[in-house]
């Protein structure tokens, strides 16, 4: 049976066969499954249940216990904390420092002084953030009578089109799928992969620990440990702060292949800077990064931080991203990637504190140096290395105590290790996007079948869909996308009202999610989609 999570519809969701039963489609609320449901996913929900005109029951398909929390806010570590300034967790376009207030009337701060920074910033652990998503989901039910929320604890293992909707497969329930008349696919970060080199030490026995995330991960490390970590980006900085908090003695060696470190961010507030929202988007990777780096030498000239200038660029990253041809794109990925994370993606500043008093103190340093392989010989992992720059057979050894892996998500793999996804590749439904980073989807954030073909009730909420609008790993681009993916889902839904409405027709046999509607009703959604018109064009621009 389902594991039951936090449950906001007491009652049971229809599974396939159950609308024989009624006796018309209007009776039927529209069904509306969301797989996922970390941030992306709840906010779409959250989204949804406020415009939507129709009775709709919203299942949310997660396995954590709440609504909101995803990879991200999960963590329970008071080391852990969001990596901008409160007032800038933007969920509301329209209400910028809607979560700062929250956390205020809620009074979060009393025991968390160190959440306010020396220049007036707050920065709360994470955890509060998807506590506040929670909240946003239950305040939108209250709103709206005509939508009920459910939350399954489970995973989807299939999806099967059927009609024009969809069953969905659970690990953990009933046999009879679930019915869907739309789907949106909001899937969590796929797991970190275990970097190649470290297979046959960790198949020996070598402690090497592959996911940081998982609980109680790194209480496996002792604290005179002398511990080497594989990735130098956010996560890592967290394993840190998490491992200096609980007062670790060994010393802690971070590695990757350029051993960037997450920048931080300036001072107090920033001037803001809009030249990428006006200028001609640059039509290459090269011309791109000129700009940026022009725009920051102009910023400095003006007394400006370089921070203002990434903001802009972040502000504007869907024009500037999809200004780019497709093999311009695959060229930043490849070679840019790297610098624009470390810089977009900056660390608290109580977590860059932490990492400065282990490097002040000799237990931390980064080192640019690729992994070239590794051995356990009982007591240590001896890891191969060679550094940046260092010449064929330039090898070093490192001999650790143990090994964490920081890599982050694998994004290229979330087709294979996804088995949801999978299933919808399988079926002809969904293809990666071009560039590598998660699905391919249109201008509305529809899911393109193998043909090219968009499905008008299969979307993708979330960095999955990265690939189209590029920039999509962060607030308050996350927040804004789930609101452009809710309007979708509710255009859709109103387009098919009608017919469903005046058809009165019998049923399909047992397995249909509804009774046929044939092609018109993609066509009528596409038409009738200005009826709830996307509201933030920098993340679907005119197509």
């Amino acid at each position: 049976m389902t594991q039951e999570g936090t449950t906001l519809l007491p009652e049971r969701s229809p599974l396939v066969g159950e609308r024989e039963l009624l006796t018309s489609d209007r009776d039927v609320p529209d069904l509306v499954t969301i797989v996922g449901g970390g941030i992306s996913g709840a906010l779409v929900a959250v989204q949804l249940a406020r415009i939507a005109a129709r009775p709709t029951r919203i299942e949310v398909i997660e396995p954590r216990a709440s609504l909101g929390e995803g990879l991200a806010y999960s963590a329970t570590d008071p080391a852990h904390r969001i990596n901008v300034p409160a007032a800038r967790m933007t969920v509301f376009a329209d209400d910028p420092e809607h979560f700062e207030r929250w956390l205020l009337r809620a009074g979060a701060m009393q025991d968390d002084a160190a959440a306010r920074w020396q220049d007036g910033c707050l920065y709360p652990q994470r955890r509060l953030f998807g506590a506040y998503v929670a909240e946003l989901v239950a305040d939108a039910l209250r709103a709206n009578p005509h939508v009920t929320i459910r939350h399954r604890r489970d995973r989807v293992t299939r999806i099967d089109a059927v009609g024009t909707g969809f069953t969905l497969h659970l690990q953990h329930a009933e046999p009879v799928p679930l019915l869907a008349d739309l789907v949106v696919l909001a899937v969590t970060h796929p797991p970190p992969a275990m970097p190649a080199p470290l297979l046959a030490a960790r198949a020996a026995g070598a402690p090497i620990i592959a996911d940081p995330w998982q609980a109680g991960a790194l209480d496996k490390v002792a604290a005179d440990a002398d511990v080497l970590i594989i990735g130098t980006g956010l996560t890592m900085a967290d394993v840190v702060a998490t491992l200096e908090r609980r007062g670790h003695r060994g010393r802690v060696t971070a590695i990757s292949r350029r051993g960037l470190l997450s920048r931080g961010h300036a001072a107090g507030q920033v001037a803001k800077r809009d030249w990428f929202a006006t200028a001609a988007p640059p039509r290459t990777a090269l011309a791109l990064c000129r700009a940026v780096r022009d725009q920051v030498r102009r910023a400095a000239a003006d007394g400006v931080p370089w921070q203002a200038v990434l903001d802009d660029a972040r502000a504007n990253g869907t024009r500037l991203w999809t200004a780019l041809p497709q093999a311009e794109q695959r060229r930043l990925v490849r070679h840019l990637r790297p610098y624009w994370d470390v810089h977009r993606f900056r660390v608290a500043p109580q977590v860059e504190a932490a990492i400065g008093r282990m490097r002040s103190d000799g237990r931390f340093t980064s080192l640019p140096a690729s992994l070239l392989g590794a051995d356990w010989d009982g007591t240590h992992c001896v890891v191969r290395l060679r550094p940046r720059g260092a010449p064929p057979g330039g090898e070093i050894v490192c001999r650790a105590d143990g090994v964490v892996v920081t890599t982050g998500p694998a994004h290229g793999s979330a087709l294979a290790t996804n088995p949801a996804l999978a299933s919808l590749a399988a079926q002809g439904l969904l293809r990666p996007d071009p560039a590598g980073l998660g699905v391919d989807v249109d201008g509305a954030s529809r899911v393109l079948g193998r043909d090219g073909t968009a499905r008008a009730n299969l979307l993708v909420a979330g960095p999955l869909a990265r690939g189209r609008f590029g920039e999509l790993m962060g607030l308050p681009q996350v927040a804004f996308h789930a609101d452009d993916v809710a309007r979708a889902a509710a255009a859709y839904l109103a387009a098919r009202a009608p017919a469903a409405a005046d058809a009165a027709a019998p049923k399909g046999a047992v397995g249909s999610a509804a009774a046929p509607r044939g092609a018109a009703g993609n066509a009528a959604a596409q038409h009738d989609a200005a009826a709830f018109p996307p509201r933030h064009s920098a993340v679907f621009p005119a197509q």
